[in-house]
């Protein structure tokens, strides 16, 4: 089998266009703070990619001013809050959108399944992000969701997860000098979940579908394992069955991943695979700067990022095999961090 070919580049000073030619990019980030500055919106407008992908705490509804403020009608203010931006609107307005939530705009800080407003939360999410009426999104519990993206001849499979309304309680674990504020450790219970069944079975089937690539956005990171907050490590079973499924698909596979105010790039091998399977974190759209010296033995580039950041994933297929680009961007979108990959037609 061929090797994965990756090309780093550990900094740019000058700014890179998203695309090539014939490419496919699309914007990625997360942790937006509607009550501070949001610069991040013009310079995702300068940069036109195909399609913007907001991963989560697409709003802050539970903390600053918010926080005492009634539920779950201040989760209705916050995006009122957002909608308000005339950057925000203008790129709206010219670039599709889509999304999932996490944690603060669902409702509350590291919620799972017991949330009770989580009902309240959806009816605002699906208003603020246009879902149709009769979407038979609005009719099933959570908020996840695939989409086709085609580019050229080529169909992109983007899917949406819910992490955050079918998943079981965090274990919490004595906080260490390494993790002095805040520590969740691993729930080994054999019905521990992270998707609940219905969306398992759901995610089974359209990694099922024929694709020539899958992108696959969940709120909190999957292959990191060492930090002390939430990630699909808490739950060791979910994360190796999650593994265990894209390794068992054929597809180039991306995952896109928010919510912990820093940028970075992991990669894991996967058994039967020559390519690694490669994460791209972004975070925080406005909120960066956590982070620093933080350990990650999957990272797959030097130093993460710990400024304002958004993503883009650039898809090109010269000849029939794929190349990635992976960037991190500041605010400003220049280049921080990219990295390439090249997937051979023959895999």
């Amino acid at each position: 089998m061929h090797r994965l070919i990756i090309l780093l580049a550990l900094a740019a000073i000058a700014f890179a266009p998203p695309s090539r030619a014939g490419a496919f990019t699309i914007a990625f980030g997360s942790c937006l703070r509607q009550q501070e500055p949001q610069p991040v919106w013009r310079s995702l407008l300068a940069l036109a990619p195909d399609a913007l992908v907001l991963g989560g705490d697409n709003v802050y509804t539970d903390n600053g001013s918010y926080a005492a403020r009634p539920e779950p009608a201040r989760i209705g203010t916050a995006y009122a809050e957002l909608a308000a931006n005339p950057d925000w609107s203008a790129l709206r307005a010219r670039i599709p959108v889509y999304a999932t939530w996490d944690d603060h705009d669902y409702g509350r800080n590291d919620g799972g399944a017991d949330y009770p407003w989580k009902t309240e939360s959806k009816a605002f999410f699906m208003d603020f992000f246009k879902v149709p009426l009769d979407s038979p999104l609005r009719s099933r519990e959570g908020v996840y969701d695939a989409h086709w993206l085609q580019h050229q001849d080529h169909r992109i499979q983007l899917i949406l997860l819910d992490t955050r309304s079918f998943r079981s309680p965090l274990m919490p674990a004595r906080p260490s000098l390494a993790c002095p504020r805040v520590r969740w450790g691993r729930n080994e219970a054999p019905d521990a979940t992270m998707l609940g069944a219905t969306q398992w079975r759901w995610l089974e089937e359209r990694l099922a579908e024929p694709a020539d690539m899958h992108v696959l956005v969940s709120s909190i990171q999957v292959i990191p394992e060492e930090h002390c907050y939430e990630k699909w490590a808490n739950f060791p079973r979910e994360r190796e069955r999650l593994l265990a499924l894209l390794a068992h698909t054929r597809t180039p596979s991306v995952i896109l991943s928010g919510d912990r105010h820093l940028g970075e790039i992991s990669r894991i091998a996967l058994p039967g695979h020559a390519e690694a399977l490669l994460e791209l974190t972004s975070s925080g759209l406005n909120s960066g700067g956590a982070g620093a010296g933080e350990s990650n033995r999957y990272r797959a580039l030097a130093t993460n990022v710990s400024v304002d950041n958004f993503a883009t994933l650039t898809a090109d297929w010269p000849g029939e095999a794929l190349r990635l680009r992976l960037a991190l961007r500041g605010a400003d979108g220049l280049v921080l961090q990219q990295l390439e990959a090249v997937y051979p037609a023959d895999r």
